[in-house]
């Protein structure tokens, strides 16, 4: 058993899209070709909550510090801290993917976990996206994997191979 300030240490990190955030509307600007990301993300404030996602992510931070980690592009940040917030959901430690970085998702969380992992002890990870709870998990993280909505081909390819969410 965790001893108070072990379990005060403990970080549960919550992946955005997909667990707290329905992206599902904003999907059929990648269906098409070329993919419009610049409307993909210009409708991000307008995600409507995952009832599921937010109830864990309250009760994981009732007894952790809740981190966001999502391959949301940093540009976002202003957008995401708002949305959060309005969703109730703490949002003082937010991890973005940087300007450029075009890493599949399950490599870029791979990374930022591996330095979150440093200092402090890791409670879960929750993710929507199969590859990176895969990789999570063969790293030896405790891993949840959010499986409240279809995992989307399309979310699936912007992930794993644009790298841009």
């Amino acid at each position: 058993m965790d001893t108070p300030a072990q379990r005060d240490a403990a970080i549960a990190v919550f992946d955005i899209d997909g667990v707290v955030a329905d992206v599902r509307h904003r999907l059929r600007h990648l269906d098409k070709r070329p993919k419009d990301w610049a409307r993909f993300f210009a409708a991000a404030d307008r995600d409507p909550v995952l009832p599921e996602g937010v109830e864990l992510a309250l009760r994981h931070a009732a007894n952790h510090v809740l981190v966001w980690l999502t391959g949301r592009p940093e540009h976002l940040r202003p957008v995401t801290d708002a949305w959060l917030r309005q969703a109730g959901l703490p949002a003082d430690l937010l991890f973005m993917r940087p300007a450029r970085d075009r890493r599949p998702a399950k490599d870029f969380k791979a990374a930022q976990l591996s330095l979150l992992a440093r200092e402090s002890q890791i409670a879960v990870v929750v993710d929507d996206d199969p590859e990176v709870i895969a990789r999570l998990r063969t790293l030896g993280h405790p891993v949840h994997l959010a499986d409240w909505v279809p995992h989307s081909s399309t979310l699936q390819a912007a992930q794993e191979q644009d790298g841009k969410t």
